[in-house]
């Protein structure tokens, strides 16, 4: 695992006791391509350890479905609108300075990392997980959960690979196929879910313990 700065003594842990609030200010990020299960992971990781789950996929549908515009028509917007990346970056970056929380996205560890330009700041992040598999394994799995034609979950992914890659590109100057940022890479091809849920919370403990202690 890599060697990284402590997190500001500054930010306030939430209190266990008042309503809302988490007991511990741990910062876990996970990314992944679509179909790679993030959000499967996050979700089982955010509850098991009694975290907040925050994720740009879900900041980005909400955003979509505020204009009344599919994903992959929105997605196509955002390659010309900057402030929508910005935007659900931004949103990423409050939820890591308050802590206790699950971080997902392709950029999360990024913002969490404070390593773009217009979230500049310390590194937040206590663990970066990144999960994959191959293509054909992430388009069966999307489609379903979908109810779709395998080709086209793969035109889907394809199309969406394609634009967040140029965006990404363009607008932070990152590609976000480079993996050196992050601290554990899992393929979740080799194992079921129950498994991959395992070997990610067997990471993540020690870090919660180290946070709580």
């Amino acid at each position: 695992m890599r060697n990284r700065p402590s997190r500001p003594k500054s930010r306030e842990r939430r209190s266990p006791s008042k309503p809302g609030c988490f007991p511990i200010g741990v910062v876990i990020t996970i990314g992944g391509p679509p179909g790679s299960g993030t959000t499967t992971m996050a979700r089982r990781l955010s509850k098991h350890f009694g975290l907040k789950h925050v994720y740009a996929g879900k900041i980005f549908r909400e955003m979509a479905e505020e204009r009344g515009m599919t994903l992959e028509e929105f997605s196509k917007l955002a390659e010309e609108n900057h402030e929508i990346d910005l935007e659900v970056d931004r949103r990423q970056r409050e939820a890591a300075e308050e802590g206790g929380v699950v971080l997902e996205g392709r950029l999360a560890a990024f913002v969490a990392a404070g390593e773009l330009e217009h979230v500049k700041g310390p590194d937040l992040a206590d663990l970066k997980i990144w999960l994959k598999a191959p293509l054909d394994v992430r388009a069966e799995r999307i489609a379903r959960r979908e109810n779709i034609p395998v080709e086209e979950a793969k035109r889907r992914i394809s199309e969406r690979e394609r634009s967040e890659l140029k965006r990404y590109r363009e607008i932070y100057g990152v590609d976000p196929t480079d993996l050196s940022i992050y601290d554990i890479v899992v393929d979740t091809s080799r194992w079921d879910e129950d498994e991959t849920f395992e070997i990610l919370k067997a990471a993540v403990e020690p870090v919660v313990e180290r946070d709580r202690s």
